[in-house]
């Protein structure tokens, strides 16, 4: 069975991840490409930890403090990356995270699928402050930062594990 698209663009759906999504995950975020400029990512992933994960996906959800999606070729069905709305409690702002595989870099697919997430929260979580972020040496997402109407607004070290240690990290917010 083929999980229901929730939000759909020209060339992508997003949808929730399921079980069958855990080996393409761990292999990607088991690439240093990605883990290295993720901050709550470790190297050497293990797909019962990403099973473990996605576990933690529902209770979110309905307390309406995580909302992570798979990002999809609507062509091919192949994962795109993933791309998230996260928030410590429901007064706060969503924090707007996101990956995408190597395959699926430089083409514009992160931008098209962050526009489509900062559009659904807007429309169905009245979300009018998005926040995010970058590590420094990874410009290309603040160029899609940049292009979803999001502005620096603060720089300091921040704690990667895929890295083992702190890294420069620049803050971004989006005013709706």
């Amino acid at each position: 069975m083929t999980e229901a698209i929730e939000i759909e663009t020209q060339r992508l759906g997003l949808r929730r991840l399921s079980p069958r999504d855990a080996g393409a995950v761990t292999e990607a975020v088991n690439d240093p490409r990605i883990y290295l400029m993720l901050a709550s990512v470790a190297p050497a992933q293990s797909k019962a930890e990403t099973l473990a994960w996605f576990a933690t996906h529902d209770t979110a959800r309905q307390n309406d403090t995580g909302h992570i999606f798979a990002v999809v070729s609507k062509e091919t069905g192949a994962l795109a990356g993933l791309i998230s709305a996260n928030r410590q409690r429901t007064d706060d702002p969503f924090n707007i995270g996101y990956w995408m595989t190597p395959a699926f870099w430089g083409k514009g697919y992160c931008t098209e699928a962050g526009a489509a997430l900062v559009g659904w929260l807007e429309n169905t979580r009245a979300a009018a402050a998005l926040v995010s972020g970058y590590f420094a040496d990874n410009p290309a997402s603040g160029k899609v930062l940049r292009k979803l109407g999001f502005l620096p607004c603060g720089r300091g070290p921040m704690f990667s594990k895929g890295r083992g240690a702190p890294a420069d990290h620049i803050m971004m917010a989006r005013i709706a």
